[in-house]
């Protein structure tokens, strides 16, 4: 027996039913199908050969919603012509089933993308030291997030040209063109600046995924690199999100752009008795027991004096700036403590002298003996 046979009978069977509900209700009936089969053979596949291909549930996991939606597109393909449906019904519904398959298509390109980005960048994971890695990550998800954002305009315009009243904007966001274009244009031209921007970080690379940066005043490191915008994570856990033409058309500061590397300052005033020598020598010695230093750059300077102290400057090295910045930390308490305990007449203090203009306040300024205390007294 055929399928349209079997139609027949069902429609004699149910003919008391109106032909429109027995239509939709197939084409959800086959839906409905659709996904049971889909579950069933990942549930067999994932008893076959799960535990020794555990990249098929990988794959299975990344394609699941593709994979859903063209079974669905299917069944409902089979069984859409068969339905007893009025055109009123029949033609939205295979228009609908059109930008279905449209959007199928898209998604499955950008599955495919994210795929192949993935694969890739699995031979760089480690991107806190490794410049290499950095540079290709980064280009990897710029131009990945360029590509999705391309795909779904294609996407949603071509759906758009199915559409006889909206055909005119679908085409305006190919061709740009007429007073739609040009209006579409100028609304989109934020994101295209950004997406040019995008491609522009992407060769030429001013920053990197985990650059440490310095950007409106606030230190923090590159977390992400979207389509349109950058995220940076703050010291203090807070997220800033920058738009990508910043960095091409304001001025920043990056730590790591060659090297992660970097050189703390320490600055500290200190009496001119100080004994700078002995300073700098257990400077050395207390840089050299720190596990931050990276053993490159350790220096005492003075670089400046005033009518009350003399300013000392101490470099130290560090692999990064998170450590860097703690060793400037450690280094600053500890040479704190060190002129307090070892060195006291090194702490800064004011000096003045006072000169006697009368022989009262000549005998008030000399120093008061115990002679002088007694005789107050009994006064």
């Amino acid at each position: 027996m055929n399928l349209q046979a079997l139609m027949a009978d069902i429609d004699r069977m149910f003919g008391w039913i109106p032909s429109w509900f027995v239509g939709l209700g197939l084409v959800v009936g086959a839906i409905l199908l659709a996904l049971f089969v889909y579950r069933l053979a990942v549930w067999l596949l994932a008893r076959a050969f799960g535990t020794r291909l555990p990249l098929l549930s990988v794959f299975i996991d990344r394609t699941a919603g593709p994979a859903q939606l063209a079974l669905c597109l299917a069944a409902v393909a089979l069984v859409l012509p068969l339905a007893p449906l009025d055109d009123m019904i029949r033609t939205p519904l295979m228009r609908l089933f059109v930008v279905a398959v449209i959007a199928l298509i898209g998604w499955i390109s950008i599955r495919i993308v994210d795929m192949s980005a993935a694969r890739y960048l699995q031979n760089f994971r480690d991107v806190s030291e490794n410049f290499v890695a950095r540079k290709h990550v980064t280009q990897v998800r710029v131009f990945k997030r360029v590509t999705d954002t391309i795909i779904v305009v294609i996407t949603v315009s071509t759906a758009l040209m199915t559409f006889d009243s909206v055909r005119q904007y679908g085409v305006s966001l190919f061709a740009s063109a007429g007073a739609a274009g040009i209006i579409v244009g100028l609304a989109a031209r934020p994101l295209l600046s950004n997406l040019i921007a995008g491609l522009q970080i992407a060769i030429t690379q001013p920053i990197r995924i985990e650059d440490a940066v310095i950007i409106e005043n606030e230190w923090g490191w590159v977390e992400d690199i979207a389509s349109t915008y950058v995220v940076i994570r703050l010291w203090d856990w807070r997220r800033m999100v920058v738009p990508l033409s910043y960095f091409i058309e304001k001025p920043f500061q990056n730590w790591t752009r060659d090297t992660a590397s970097l050189i703390g300052v320490i600055a500290l005033h200190v009496d001119y008795r100080a004994d700078v020598p002995r300073i700098r020598r257990w400077l050395e010695d207390a840089v050299k027991q720190s596990k931050l230093w990276d053993g490159a750059v350790v220096n005492l300077q003075v670089i400046d004096a005033d009518s009350r102290t003399i300013e000392l400057r101490a470099l130290v090295s560090a692999r990064n700036a998170p450590q860097s910045w703690d060793l400037r930390c450690e280094i600053r308490e500890k040479l704190v403590a060190f002129i307090r305990d070892e060195m006291p007449e090194a702490l800064p203090r004011e000096r003045a002298i006072l000169i006697p203009s009368t022989d009262d306040d000549a005998d008030f300024l000399r120093p008061v003996t115990p002679e002088k205390m007694r005789a107050r007294a009994h006064n």
